[in-house]
């Protein structure tokens, strides 16, 4: 998916040859305002690695680094703090060569024995630590630690952490993973200057709930942390003069908890020069007026989950391509989902490797569903449970009820009768499409954490799920197989054999790739929309 751009060239066809895009000016070298300040919601904690919220990572992501990194507005992994990583024939020792010259925005140097510090520091978490609501990216990563204090918590898939010398650190698994190398790049594995980690006691719980050091970060990022202030609900960052690349151009970088009611009236006042998930509704109004209003490229899927438990039909493979058949997708696209929505073809986006345009595609065919109905001795019609949230929405289901009308009224259209039953998000709707037999149709989503499509598929379908109601064992050692394939280039095709597979057994149909959206200020350009709300922010100027 190419990248969003402020400024697009302009182009025509008159059959006079390949049309030339409009001259585009340069942006100025030096920013005409320094404070940039972006509306957001509430942070929880500065350290990376104990943060699982989105606000607080974004904050983050602009103070410290991690090794590798997505590309910018994309999710394939590149370059990071390792200017090179590779893994070998085993599949479990990562070798990353380091960039020189990096320093820690306290002075201290970057090198190797400061990544091992911040590995072995994660590995080594005890006792309260150990919870899931504190380490959570380390555990969905890497599982365990060197000493878990629950049953419950596997063995760590981390075995080790070796600094061969100063520009080389060597990473050792256990096992062969699909999580490497895209899950270093996760904002909760960066690199805090080992320093500042002893000296604000970084596993020492405080009776605020988290170390002095989630309100202290100190990293090798463009914007070094300045202060936070709880009272304001305000932190401040200012650009780190020392930065190993290329420079902030804006000198200050304030995010100010706002409101999510009263964002856009504060960037029309002017009290805030940007904030993201900007309703549907108000997309086009500031685009009118002349702010930049950006979508994300979306990484994210919308599904229509089908239960083969609850009612013996949906365990015929007819009727769930009937259902499949009967879908209108694109309509989905066009009535219910803002600009920059697509239909979805596969579980995950295409802007990852394994991404398969082979599959089986059911475009939209009323009558091949009632065919299909017929064939499964249910000419006369079928009766379902659809379950849909209320009080809730995302990227991926900005308007609930509206999508499930659309779908309900697709499936009366073909026979299939529909009753219709909407829930409270939590816990009323949780509990009933992901542990129950009581729902026949439900609308669920999956959300990318960082580019690997096992991060997508994995979850939802490597194993029997009761939200699903299926057992297939051969799919299921495929997915073990490509679990344990260390190298990247060996999983594509394995993905590409799921994405056909998938689509062919029908747990559930892949409806829409939804985009969020940020809005900047009119004047303010350069930051490019990220998949993974990965913002340059320190790319931001003022023209």
């Amino acid at each position: 998916m190419a990248a969003i751009l402020l400024a697009t060239a302009a182009c025509t066809d008159d059959g006079a040859g390949p049309a030339q895009p409009s001259a585009v000016p340069s942006p100025p070298a030096v920013s005409t305002e320094d404070r940039l300040v972006f509306g957001m919601g509430e942070p929880r904690v500065l350290d990376p690695a104990l943060a699982a919220d989105a606000e607080s990572l974004r904050i983050t992501r602009q103070v410290l680094e991690t090794l590798v990194r997505a590309e910018p507005g994309g999710a394939r992994t590149g370059p990071g703090l390792a200017e090179e990583f590779r893994v070998d024939a085993t599949g479990t020792v990562w070798t990353f060569r380091l960039k020189q010259g990096v320093t820690f925005h306290d002075g201290t140097a970057f090198d190797a024995a400061a990544v091992c510090a911040n590995f072995g520091r994660w590995y080594r978490f005890d006792g309260a630590l150990q919870a899931g609501d504190l380490s959570a990216y380390w555990q969905t990563v890497f599982g365990g630690f060197a000493k878990n204090r629950s049953s419950r918590l596997p063995a760590s898939l981390f075995k080790s952490c070796t600094a061969r010398d100063a520009g080389t650190a060597e990473i050792a698994l256990t096992r062969p993973s699909s999580r490497f190398p895209a899950a270093f790049a996760l904002p909760s594995f960066a690199i805090s200057s080992p320093a500042a980690l002893r000296k604000y006691a970084a596993d020492k719980l405080t009776g605020e709930g988290y170390p002095a050091y989630g309100s202290n970060p100190v990293g090798t990022g463009p914007y070094r942390f300045v202060s936070w202030d709880r009272k304001a609900r305000l932190v401040k960052l200012e650009a780190y003069e020392g930065y190993h690349g290329a420079k902030a151009k804006v000198k200050e970088l304030h995010f100010q908890v706002v409101e999510a009611a009263v964002r856009k009236q504060a960037l029309l006042d002017g009290k805030i020069d940007g904030y993201d998930l900007v309703a549907p509704a108000d997309q086009q109004e500031l685009a009118g007026l002349g702010y930049h209003v950006l979508p994300r490229p979306a990484f994210n899927t919308l599904y229509l989950g089908i239960n083969q438990s609850g009612n013996p039909a949906l365990a015929k493979p007819e009727v769930r391509q009937a259902i499949a058949y009967a879908v209108n997708r694109q309509r989905l696209v066009s009535e219910a989902f803002p600009a920059g929505a697509k239909p979805a073809l596969n579980f995950h986006p295409d802007t990852l490797p394994g991404w398969n345009p082979d599959v089986a595609a059911y475009a939209y065919d009323p009558a091949k569903a009632r065919e299909l109905l017929a064939a499964a001795g249910l000419a006369s019609g079928l009766r379902l449970r659809f379950h849909y949230p209320q009080g809730v929405t995302r990227a991926y289901m900005p308007s609930p009820k509206q999508i499930f009308e659309l779908i309900a009224g697709d499936l009366r259209a073909v026979g299939i009768e529909v009753t219709g039953t909407e829930l409270p998000w939590t816990p009323e709707y949780l509990h009933a499409v992901t542990r129950g037999k009581a729902h026949d149709l439900h609308l669920f989503g999956a959300v990318g954490n960082y580019g690997e499509a096992y991060d997508f598929l994995g979850p939802l379908f490597a194993q029997r799920q009761d939200e699903f109601g299926f057992t297939d064992t051969g799919l299921f050692e495929q997915f073990k197989q490509v679990e344990k394939t260390g190298e990247p280039d060996a999983r594509v095709p394995q993905y590409q054999r799921l994405n056909a597979r998938l689509l062919e057994l029908l747990p559930a149909l892949p409806l829409v790739h939804g985009p969020d959206v940020l809005v900047f200020d009119k004047n303010l350009i350069g930051v490019v929309p990220s998949p993974l709300t990965d913002e340059d922010f320190a790319a931001a100027i003022f023209t």
